[in-house]
């Protein structure tokens, strides 16, 4: 089977598989440690400061510590399950990131080095949204395996909250899709380097927003870590989990957030395209670093908000989170879509996307403000008419 490729194909290969499983452990690693250091900023504390200069080797001592733990099965859990979901969930993860590039690619090159395992698949995005999906099988095993009803139902909130953002997150893309014409993410890149003002966001700000939104989701983060939530459900799906095993669950969670900064920064955000640093100069070394420099600011600007908004905004209650999905981005994506689909048939101007994209968040606004004044006045008027609960002796 090697004998029908040639070392030219398997080096170039061999070399981005590598980078990507050496950063993305380490990248997830130090994630947690930022992620600390950002927590205390936000809150007015100090952070991890005490192992190695400014607490740079807390992400280390936590990783020896995790290994030397030890392996503590509890003797109710279904334990064939038990071990698959967590290395499931992993896999899944590692399998969505083969796609996408982690540095500038030229998408008709045919030899040499490219930064993504993958290249020049044509249904590359189709590919990542199918096995990102898969990862909800990790948590629902581990949930069931650990035969514990807390965990059940944390599973079940992550399935429920994987089929629900699924649908708009899919449905975000599209316009996206239809402007490019193309599933390959290397090519929607491309189709960007017209300069700041080909970058999708302007085009496209709701359906950034509602992906944005949708992805944040599906990784589980707060304000929508309802599959967790320590208040309710202990430790939710992984509360049977420790050491090793629970922090394979957290490494697919980082995975999944690095993915998702890099989708965002790659469909939206223009990837490694900006007017002045790339150009003329793209075919030397300095336009490469260049580009891979610009491509790593967006990246960790986007994973800056992400960040941001766990430790600013609260959970959400469940069925806020259920109606976010069904009875305001669905509804906000298809007709997204179906203003795209009319701008592009009737030969229009693709600027007409952007004023369309605010006169739909601006009604959902007002419809959201009218019907929550009306629920208000609603309750109110029952409070008014039902009689006051009498006084315990």
């Amino acid at each position: 089977m090697l004998a029908q490729f040639s070392w030219d194909e398997i080096w170039p290969l061999a070399v981005a598989i590598g980078i990507v499983m050496a950063v993305i452990p380490g990248l997830g690693l130090y994630m947690t440690f930022i992620e600390r250091k950002a927590a205390a900023y936000i809150q007015d504390r100090i952070g991890p400061n005490r192992v190695g200069p400014l607490g740079l080797l807390q992400a280390v001592a936590d990783a020896i510590k995790i290994f030397l733990k030890e392996q503590v099965i509890p003797n109710h859990v279904f334990k064939s399950v038990y071990f698959v979901a967590p290395i499931l969930g992993l896999i899944c993860a590692m399998l969505g990131a083969s796609v996408v590039p982690f540095g500038p690619t030229d998408p008709n090159s045919t030899g040499g080095f490219r930064a993504i395992i993958a290249p020049h698949v044509d249904i590359g995005l189709l590919f990542l949204l199918a096995v990102s999906s898969l990862s909800a099988y990790g948590i629902v095993l581990g949930g069931w395996a650990s035969n514990n009803k807390y965990s059940m139902f944390g599973a079940l909130r992550s399935c429920a909250q994987f089929i629900s953002y699924e649908i708009p997150m899919g449905l975000s893309l599209l316009g996206v899709i239809m402007i490019t014409g193309s599933l390959n993410i290397e090519q929607m890149v491309t189709a960007q380097g017209e300069g700041i003002t080909g970058w999708n966001i302007w085009w496209q700000p709701l359906a950034a927003l509602m992906f944005f939104t949708a992805s944040l989701a599906e990784t589980n983060r707060l304000p929508f870590d309802l599959p967790e939530c320590e208040q309710e459900l202990v430790g939710g799906f992984h509360t049977e989990y420790g050491g090793i095993k629970f922090s394979l669950f957290f490494l697919a969670e980082y995975t999944h957030l690095t993915t998702v900064s890099f989708l965002t920064a790659l469909l939206f955000l223009g990837g490694w395209n900006f007017p002045g640093l790339t150009g003329p100069i793209d075919a030397s070394v300095t336009g490469y670093l260049l580009r891979w420099l610009v491509l790593v600011v967006k990246v960790a600007l986007v994973t800056a908000v992400i960040i941001q908004l766990r430790w600013t905004l609260p959970r959400f209650r469940f069925d806020q989170l259920m109606g976010l999905a069904w009875c305001g981005m669905i509804p906000l994506a298809l007709m997204n879509f179906i203003g795209v689909v009319a701008v592009l048939s009737f030969g229009f101007s693709k600027w007409w996307l952007a004023p369309l994209s605010i006169a739909l968040v601006l009604i959902a606004g007002w419809w959201t403000a009218k019907t929550t004044t009306a629920s208000m006045a609603r309750r109110t008027a029952l409070a008014r008419v039902s009689p006051a609960a009498p006084a315990a002796n």
